[in-house]
């Protein structure tokens, strides 16, 4: 019985039945000041990344320090998300609310592993008996409002906005994610940094490889299938961000579509 327990928790990790909710509007969140030009100071954030994220050439992306942060780097850190959690985003205007989201979720996921560190993947983490990741557990409180990354991506983000690309931009803290970005997400530049997050990932063994002539795509293109327009949305997604040769070699495939993913831990060694 036991087995059968814990293989049915491994399959809710991978499959995509289990690991991906509907969208779930949470409509309090869904407001903004069209005419609001406040932009939110992320520059604590920036430093963070200049100090302790590095582009592993062994590896061929991103990859964070974790072992080598500083307590002054993790206390500026926490001081900057409670610099978020006093900002009520919905006096924000749209692209300036995406930033703020899109930041949040990943310093959030950043300051969590630090904060369990040594840990090697972020699924061994959360409440409760059987842990299979924080996602659902609160993170931070805004407006009197608990928030976890649960509610920043399903609830928030991806039934506020649609726009699958977004997915480029969230990282989980593991290798199979999108790369966490050197920069932050601003307001002036949120729609070219998104178009290049994906050229990125698209490009990246992680996102689409072929190995002995079959197509492995990462998970996310299974996840989200939905939210990318369903398989020929996903093969225009492919074909918007991958690369000369890449972007022939996905036209002209006509074989069985595999897919992956790795909750190993993004850590830089």
């Amino acid at each position: 019985m036991w087995k059968g327990i814990l293989l049915l928790i491994s399959l809710s990790l991978t499959g995509k039945a289990l690991a991906v909710p509907d969208k779930d509007l949470w409509v309090y969140w869904d407001t903004h000041n069209s005419k609001s030009t406040q932009v939110i100071d992320h520059s604590l954030w920036q430093s963070f990344l200049d100090k302790y994220l590095t582009f592993s050439t062994k590896d061929g992306m991103h990859l964070v320090n974790y072992n080598r942060v500083k307590k002054a780097d993790k206390d500026r850190l926490r001081k900057y998300l409670n610099s978020l959690s006093v900002t009520d985003p919905r006096t924000l205007n749209r692209k300036e609310q995406l930033a703020y989201w899109i930041n949040l979720y990943n310093a959030l996921t950043v300051n969590l592993i630090l904060k369990y560190y040594p840990v090697k993947s972020i699924t061994k983490l959360g409440k409760g008996w059987f842990r299979m990741g924080p996602w659902k557990d609160p993170m931070i409180s805004i407006n009197g409002r608990d928030i976890s990354l649960h509610d920043i991506e399903h609830r928030i983000l991806r039934p506020i906005w649609d726009n699958p690309k977004v997915h480029y931009a969230l990282n989980c803290a593991s290798i199979g994610c999108p790369d966490l970005a050197p920069n932050v997400y601003t307001s002036a530049n949120i729609d070219y940094q998104l178009v290049k997050a994906g050229d990125q990932f698209v490009n990246q063994k992680k996102g689409v490889n072929f190995v002995a002539k079959r197509m492995i795509l990462s998970r996310i293109f299974d996840w989200y299938e939905e939210d990318f327009g369903g398989e020929d949305g996903v093969q225009a997604e492919l074909l918007e961000h991958a690369n000369g040769p890449l972007k022939e070699r996905i036209r002209n495939y006509k074989g069985r579509i595999s897919h992956r993913y790795n909750w190993q831990l993004n850590e830089y060694k």
